[in-house]
């Protein structure tokens, strides 16, 4: 579709929403935003309106669809709100702004999805492929939006983008060289209605591939591993617990690497720069992708055994008095708090809550009891997830008012050697604005607690 002269409306004035508008103004579109926030609680949208976009904020009113020959939705909107329904009605297409940011993109893609796991694969491979001398582009999902940055990536670069359930939901012609789904699990049914609904959003980003393409899955996911007769590119595993016709896989402690014509040892799994089963995998996953990019083996090794991590995955933040602090805030479902549980060895003073997303319990309450010295609860899932836990006859639980109130609590319950973790299991939408907010708030919090302690 060529865009320029065309009459296109944007749902959604998050960051991908802003991104996205302002994309559409340099292509040459009229641009309508609107938003169910008010203006004041959009900090962006004045310069949108100076910009030339059309606002209409506060609710989706029916006739900014008037002339509308395109509407880009922001992964945040619902995809049943009136609006959308009325666009569909009238037989407008609808992309999500990830789809608007592949039409418009001139380099190759290397799409990242999955429940858990792919912001940190995301930026451990994208870091894997910068030490390989190529120029990196690293945006979707993991807080940069594609179209906020696709039209700085020339032919010669690669762009390595997380992509969720959400933004895969309104693709139609998004078409990765290389696609990875790391694992699923049941996330974002609020959003899905259904597991089977959630996994099919998530295997769209296969749905464009063909046979000059990377499909790479979860040889270990068993809801993974049963897309492994779908997918169109050519197919490659990773694993940590079988060996694979070709992918990466764990031997004899190391990371290698298998293809028909080779084998490559990559580091031995104790070198690993990131603790937890869960980022053996990541590892794995970025491995075998910036392997079929082209990098180079031995580089590979040298950023497996020295990747920094990312902020709000498990992130050390502090020791105060030989308590170690952890901002997981990133955790926003149970299976990745069940991940950063299994992370660490020390007894552990749990902080979790927020709001749910239609996720199952059950599991994270039985590796709590198994895990966790002590649970302080908080936001709108407290009720819930103190009644799971004791449920399982787990009681050492305390219900507080503020993430602020939650840090210093688990202080007092923690003994030097044992760690606080933040890994809410819910998302952070009921007291702040996104997760990054939650995890700024947590650390400020224990550095506020450490400056108490000199």
């Amino acid at each position: 579709m060529e865009i320029a002269g065309k009459r296109v409306v944007v749902v959604g004035l998050a960051r991908s929403g802003v991104a996205a508008s302002r994309l559409l103004l340099r292509l040459g579109a009229g641009v309508v935003a609107t938003d169910a926030k008010s203006p004041e609680q959009l900090p962006e949208v004045e310069s949108l309106r100076e910009a030339g976009v059309q606002l209409a904020l506060g609710g989706h009113p029916l006739d900014i669809l008037q002339g509308a020959q395109l509407v880009v939705l922001s992964p945040g909107v619902p995809g049943n709100i009136p609006l959308l329904q009325e666009a569909r009605r009238r037989g407008i297409p609808i992309w999500s702004e990830i789809e608007l940011a592949y039409r418009y993109c001139r380099a190759p893609i290397l799409a990242i999805t999955g429940a858990n796991g792919k912001t940190t694969t995301t930026s451990w491979l994208g870091e894997m492929l910068k030490a390989g001398g190529r120029k990196v582009v690293v945006a979707g999902n993991i807080g940069i939006p594609l179209t906020a940055v696709v039209e700085e990536a020339t032919p010669e670069h690669l762009v390595v983008a997380e992509i969720s359930s959400f933004q895969l939901e309104g693709t139609r012609a998004f078409h990765p060289w290389l696609a990875a789904l790391l694992n699923l699990a049941a996330d974002h049914l609020d959003r899905h209605g259904s597991f089977a609904a959630y996994r099919g959003a998530k295997a769209r980003i296969f749905a464009n591939q063909d046979s000059s393409d990377f499909s790479i899955l979860n040889a270990d996911d068993e809801k993974v591993r049963s897309l492994g007769g779908q997918v169109p590119g050519q197919l490659y595993w990773f694993s940590r617990q079988r060996e694979p016709d070709r992918g990466a896989y764990v031997k004899d402690g190391y990371l290698v690497l298998k293809e028909p014509r080779g084998c490559w040892e990559l580091c031995p799994v104790k070198e690993l720069a990131l603790p937890g089963e869960h980022n053996l995998e990541n590892g794995l996953a970025a491995a075998l992708m910036a392997y079929l990019a082209g990098t180079p083996v031995q580089v590979i090794a040298s950023v497996l055994r020295n990747f920094a991590g990312i902020e709000h995955r498990c992130e050390m933040v502090a020791e105060i008095t030989g308590i170690r602090f952890v901002n997981d805030s990133k955790g926003t479902n149970p299976e990745a708090t069940i991940k950063a549980l299994r992370a660490f060895s020390e007894p552990i003073i749990l902080i979790a809550g927020g709001r749910t997303k239609g996720s199952d319990f059950g599991e994270w309450a039985r590796i709590v009891k198994e895990r966790v010295k002590k649970v302080i609860l908080l936001g709108e899932a407290a009720p819930l997830l103190q009644q799971v836990l004791t449920d399982t006859g787990y009681q050492n639980i305390k219900k507080v008012f503020s993430l602020e109130e939650a840090v210093v609590e688990a202080y007092k319950a923690a003994k030097p050697g044992e760690c606080v973790l933040l890994s809410p299991a819910c998302a952070s939408w009921d007291m702040f604005t996104n997760y990054e907010e939650r995890g700024r708030v947590f650390k400020e919090a224990v550095a506020q607690l450490g400056r108490g302690r000199k």
